[in-house]
């Protein structure tokens, strides 16, 4: 898949089937309109194209009302989204900056300079919900007429549901903000996920006896905060069971900035002691243990992070008992 910063690029294809949004989490509503565009392109002899948006629109309002308590808390990074947005398919993902420029575009606008000198769509999906242009005064109909006028088609995809759930990137959110993992699993159509390189830090864990693997997300807030069991892929060739901590890290510092923390249970003796530095890795985040909290100086932390580690270990071991059992159910 190519990916694109601004639609006024020379490698950008000179005509597309195009979707329209924030995909946050790539959740299977999304991946439903993504199967449905793939569809439309071959039909028409058209690549597929994705724009999205970053920031996204409402983190660019939160500021400007200076409520920053508005901004939705994410799902995924950049790199997850469009890594997801590859695996579904897409040829080309365009990333919009999302700023005060962009936002004060009137509809007409963004339909001339955007979809038709930009972007060259001969055919645009958009949701059921969706609204663009400042005041986000354009919607469907007004879409609908100007893809006559300047020879595209436009379709309109309804919401898509699981057990009588909307799926929606803000159904994501609430599952995870709640722990409910399996939730989230089942609206995004796989297990919740977050991926990076690992970056070194203070090895404060080191010290403490529970060395981790550091992964930067790159916003204010993720929606998914806490202590949990995981799995880590990248770094063996089987996934290897962990623990970890997605938050501020109350107990160590006030900065805000959001870190994954990743204490393997079993480490690869081949890595050595330095083996993760660098390396790109995917940490699925499997089961919620407890919120993060702060502690009393670094001996209560650790107690803490030691009945963690546990915790992790009883989850593995309990889970491991039932695929065994459902194999010899199987059998």
């Amino acid at each position: 898949m190519q990916v694109f910063r601004g639609v006024h690029h020379p490698g950008i294809a000179r005509a597309c089937a195009l979707t329209i949004g924030n995909f946050d989490g790539v959740h299977r509503g999304h991946q439903a309109m993504l199967a449905l565009l793939r569809s439309e392109a071959r039909h028409r002899g058209l690549p597929t194209s994705v724009l999205t948006f970053e920031p996204h629109p409402r983190d660019h309002f939160a500021a400007l009302a200076g409520k920053p308590e508005l901004a939705p808390a994410r799902i995924a990074t950049l790199r997850d989204k469009l890594s997801e947005l590859e695996r579904c398919g897409i040829d080309q993902a365009v990333v919009m900056r999302f700023g005060a420029r962009f936002a004060s575009q009137s509809p007409q606008a963004f339909i001339d300079d955007v979809l038709v000198a930009g972007l060259h769509a001969r055919y645009v999906l958009v949701g059921d919900d969706f609204r663009f242009g400042a005041r986000r005064a354009g919607d469907y109909a007004l879409l609908d007429a100007a893809g006559q006028r300047a020879g595209f088609d436009v379709a309109r995809m309804n919401s898509y549901e699981v057990h009588g759930l909307r799926v929606s990137s803000s159904a994501v959110r609430d599952a995870l903000a709640g722990g409910r993992m399996d939730d989230a699993a089942t609206l995004l159509g796989r297990r919740y996920s977050i991926s990076g390189h690992v970056t070194r830090g203070r090895r404060l864990g080191r010290d403490i006896g529970f060395p981790t693997l550091n992964l930067r997300f790159p916003h204010a807030r993720a929606a998914a905060m806490g202590i949990f069991v995981v799995e880590v892929s990248g770094l063996a060739d089987d996934p290897l069971p962990g623990v970890a901590s997605l938050g501020i890290r109350p107990t160590i510092e006030s900065a805000g900035r959001v870190l994954l923390e990743v204490h393997c249970l079993a480490w690869p003796a081949a890595l050595g002691r330095e083996g993760g530095y660098g390396k790109l890795v995917r940490v699925e985040l499997l089961h919620k243990i407890r919120d993060e909290a702060r502690f009393d100086g670094l001996e209560a932390l650790t107690t803490a992070i030691r009945r963690d580690a546990d915790d992790a270990r009883a989850y593995f071991a309990t889970h491991a008992a039932l695929r065994r059992q459902t194999t010899r159910d199987r059998i």
